[in-house]
């Protein structure tokens, strides 16, 4: 490990000025430039010496006896991985006396407001779009990528949810870790006992109901009518991340260009309006905890009790879900090695069902297509305030190594980003890798301009669910139209909040 960090260190050079603020000082070096316009995991041929040495930053000489602090994800904590992390780190450069601790700090810590006082950390773990936006304000270090061991391993579409733009040269900075986005979760002990023969129909030895969005819909329908308070699939449409997935699948998008120009704002486009309609349709067989944050609270404990069937979410809770269903069948008798096992028999985590085109989840034999769900690349920066760059450099190589990251999925049950590690776990990991790498999961846009996307989202979302519970003549959403004006109306709220409210025009 320590002779590759020491050959990425001196070939790992990158434009600092640009960033960090960083003179020519240290800057003379071999001279190798390597922060070059169209540089990627897809550039081929000869590449432009349009970078600038960083060897001032990253020297190739490791400093010694330093303490790293490092701001981990709180469910990493807590389920012990990011101890496992550090210890292995700490051991395997004692010699150098580097010593890698917890931050100790909200895992949704403000580097722009810690960082320049010296309460910031130096190595930090965050979703794409909230280390991205460190870009602007000079707060992180760009990252030698291409010289690192994980970067043929990780596919195109992660590293770029990490590239920024300078002057026409591209700069990577952070280094992806694992894949966020949507996946069904259910309890396979709750499917009909007929299942096999009545909701099988192609008979693959898969439920249609976790295969498509108009069985399920039909299942749900079932278990509301029995009226005993529960409910077939459950989800709090309130949430932007999970719902705009929706209006992606029929054209919608969040900014032009790929996610990277602000001045088009893009929920109401192509047929967003259809996606919307059927989270409407599909909040209809909820109760009204779907408009706030309710079931999303409630989901652990609400799926293992046996109210709700299904749910959707991310990967990384797959651990907190398996718990409590453990903890429930404890309750009723079971030793923890019997309840264990069968949790993990019984929770099921798959992709997201399809959509039918038509967007009509009553019909019958529809066209599928595929959701594409919103998705981000949680990964680690290095904070540019750090007095051990080379160091920190070191540690994220470390982190993003195959056995740290297959244990980090085996722990936390997280999509590692690495390609290699994906096939290796198989399963959900597998799937969701060749989603993000098929262009399924569309990645939060990695631009400042998206912190103004959530409220005026969020507040049309909650607004679509209510319609579900008024009365017929107090509806707002009757028709596809009147939906569609909505979303325009969306647009033109994040429009102004980010060119005329956040003044970012």
């Amino acid at each position: 490990m320590r002779k590759k960090l020491t050959a990425l260190l001196m070939t790992g050079v990158l434009c600092a000025g640009l960033f960090c603020g960083c003179g020519s000082e240290g800057a003379e070096g071999t001279g190798q430039q390597t922060g070059t316009e169209g540089s990627g995991p897809d550039a081929g041929g000869e590449k432009e010496n349009a970078g600038v040495d960083l060897s001032g930053i990253y020297s190739g000489e490791l400093e010694r006896n330093v303490t790293i602090r490092v701001l981990e994800n709180d469910t990493a904590i807590e389920q012990g991985y990011f101890q496992e992390l550090i210890d292995a780190f700490n051991a395997e450069y004692a010699e150098y006396g580097i010593v890698a601790v917890d931050a100790n700090m909200d895992q949704y810590s403000n580097l722009a407001d810690d960082g320049p006082y010296g309460y910031g950390p130096d190595v930090l773990y965050q979703a794409n779009d909230v280390l991205m936006k460190y870009v602007e304000g000079k707060h992180i270090y760009p990252i030698p990528a291409e010289s690192m061991e994980c970067f043929p391993q990780i596919t195109e579409n992660a590293w770029n949810a990490y590239q920024a733009t300078v002057n026409g040269v591209r700069y990577y900075m952070g280094v992806p870790v694992n894949v966020q986005s949507s996946m069904l979760y259910y309890r396979k002990d709750l499917l009909p006992e007929d299942w096999e023969t009545t909701w099988d129909k192609n008979g693959n030895k898969i439920p249609d109901m976790v295969e498509n969005w108009n069985d399920m819909y039909k299942y749900s329908q079932e278990i509301a009518a029995k009226n005993d308070g529960h409910f077939g699939y459950m989800r709090s449409l309130y949430d932007v991340y999970f719902s705009s997935g929706f209006l992606f699948s029929y054209g919608g998008y969040v900014f032009g260009d790929n996610n990277t120009n602000p001045d088009d704002i893009g929920f109401s486009a192509g047929n967003a309006e259809i996606g919307a309609n059927v989270l409407l349709q599909q909040a209809a067989l909820m109760n009204e905890g779907c408009i706030d944050d309710s079931i999303t609270v409630g989901a652990y404990s609400r799926l293992a009790d046996g109210t709700y069937f299904a749910t959707m979410t991310t990967p990384d809770v797959y651990t907190l879900f398996l718990k409590e269903l453990r903890l429930a069948y404890q309750a009723e008798g079971m030793d923890e090695a019997q309840a264990q096992a069968l949790a993990e028999e019984n929770l099921v985590i798959t992709q997201v069902p399809k959509l039918p085109a038509s967007g009509d989840l009553t019909e019958e034999n529809p066209e599928l297509i595929p959701l594409k769900a919103m998705g981000g690349v949680n990964g680690y920066a290095i904070s540019a305030y750090t007095k051990a760059p080379n160091a920190c450099l070191a540690f994220v190589e470390f982190a993003v190594s195959y056995d740290m990251m297959l244990r980090r999925n085996e722990l936390l049950g997280i999509v590692p980003a690495r390609n290699d590690v994906a096939q290796a776990v198989g399963g959900v990991s597998e799937i969701m890798y060749n989603n993000l790498d098929a262009g399924n999961i569309v990645v939060m846009p990695s631009i400042r301009a998206v912190e103004q996307v959530w409220t005026p989202g969020r507040t049309f979302f909650e607004d679509l669910a209510k319609d579900a519970f008024r009365p017929e003549a107090e509806k707002k959403y009757k028709t596809l139209q009147e939906i569609k004006d909505g979303l325009a109306a969306v647009d033109a709220q994040i429009y102004d909040a980010i060119h005329t409210l956040a003044g970012t025009d």
